[in-house]
């Protein structure tokens, strides 16, 4: 009787230990994979609900556990959704924020030794990171200038016959939105400057006019602002100029910037501006295929969440992180990974100029849904 109670204290006790042992782990049990926590701004961008799918897809191709959430361009809820990561004992957390409201979440991850890759969108004014990983984003901009260089034929312009421009920029809060006006200006302001180009509205020569880039700025990426001061625009300062071309940032801004054209008789009849874009929605590729909106820049977001799913797999392990098809930011634009707190670790890819001629290669790419494809063959 004595030999078959003291088996049961000892089954007892090593049960006890094996619950300890468990209760250690950050997520619960110790066979449970770890967790990446991803964090989504908005998904009013068609391109953020695929980034959160490509995601979430490949951390769990890699055996890891992912949950994903969309801030829905509220930073208060965003935040809410990071600390319910960390709560749940995330090892890693990948976030695309919405402004730098995020700050006081990084901070959190940093005192719970949980690393956080910065993504497509730089955390700014906190040094509680270190990695970032984006596409070259002053290139995205050059791009769209290039697009209007060669759409409005500015090389065989001149002064005595300009070209009429009106410029949009992107999200002030945004950090990418300096980098790609500042990109496209690059190309734009020397023939602003030698007459060749003239810009209907505000002209901020650069970012750092910053009262001048506000009033370009589009409010969280949204549409509707975007429209709305289109309209302002061909009602107002356009209102005796035939606008020759549009500098709009990402692809949801241009098709509103010509929703609203085509609503002014001096555009119905389909000559429309040369309108830049972003991001290959597919509504927009459609819209080069048929003549519309001018070109856009193909950012494989695909690429960029196996990129950033194998930085995570790396900084999780402890490795000291090697990304293949990317590079360290350096030299002219080492800046890119400026926080305004400290400089980290950025990781670029390289976009593509898509234009009419060259429409497919998203398509070819895997880029969009079936029936997506279905509408663009």
């Amino acid at each position: 009787m004595k030999k078959l109670s003291m088996v049961l204290i000892m089954l007892v006790a090593i049960g006890s230990l094996g619950f300890a042992k468990g209760g250690q782990q950050g997520g619960g049990s110790s066979s449970q994979p770890a967790l990446v926590g991803i964090a989504m701004p908005e998904t009013h961008v068609q391109r953020w609900q695929k980034d959160g799918a490509n995601l979430k897809a490949a951390v769990e191709k890699l055996g890891y556990r992912a949950e994903v959430a969309y801030g829905d361009a509220d930073q208060n809820r965003q935040n809410q959704q990071l600390q319910n990561f960390l709560t749940n004992g995330a090892k890693l957390l990948i976030v695309g924020n919405i402004n730098d409201g995020v700050n006081s979440a990084i901070a959190d991850a940093a005192q719970d030794k949980v690393a956080v890759i910065a993504y497509d969108r730089l955390i700014m004014n906190s040094a509680d990171y270190d990695y970032y990983i984006t596409f070259n984003n002053f290139k995205v901009g050059q791009f769209q200038g290039q697009g209007l260089e060669t759409g409005l034929k500015l090389k065989e312009a001149s002064s005595d016959a300009p070209k009429y421009i009106t410029l949009f920029a992107g999200s002030p809060t945004d950090n990418n939105a300096k980098f790609f006006f500042d990109g496209a200006m690059s190309v734009l302001n020397p023939y602003i400057k030698s007459g060749v180009l003239r810009v209907i509205g505000p002209y901020p020569e650069t970012s750092a006019d910053n009262a001048n880039f506000q009033r370009i700025a589009t409010e969280n990426w949204q549409a509707p602002v975007a429209k709305t001061r289109m309209e302002n625009l061909l009602n107002n300062d356009a209102a005796n100029v035939v606008l020759d071309g549009v500098l709009a940032p990402n692809d949801t801004l241009a098709r509103a910037i010509i929703e609203a054209c085509l609503a002014d008789a001096k555009y119905a009849d389909g000559k429309l501006p040369v309108v830049t874009g972003q991001d290959a929605e597919a509504d927009s590729v459609l819209s080069i295929k048929n003549g519309q909106q001018y070109m856009t820049v193909f950012k494989d977001t695909a690429k960029l969440a196996e990129a950033a799913v194998l930085l995570a797999d790396q900084i999780i392990k402890g490795q000291d992180p090697a990304i293949p098809g990317t590079t360290l930011a350096s030299g002219d634009i080492a800046s890119i990974g400026d926080t305004g707190k400290k400089r980290v670790k950025a990781y670029l890819l390289e976009p593509v100029i898509i234009i009419q001629d060259n429409w497919q290669i998203p398509l070819d790419a895997g880029h969009f849904t079936p029936e997506e494809a279905a509408r663009l063959k």
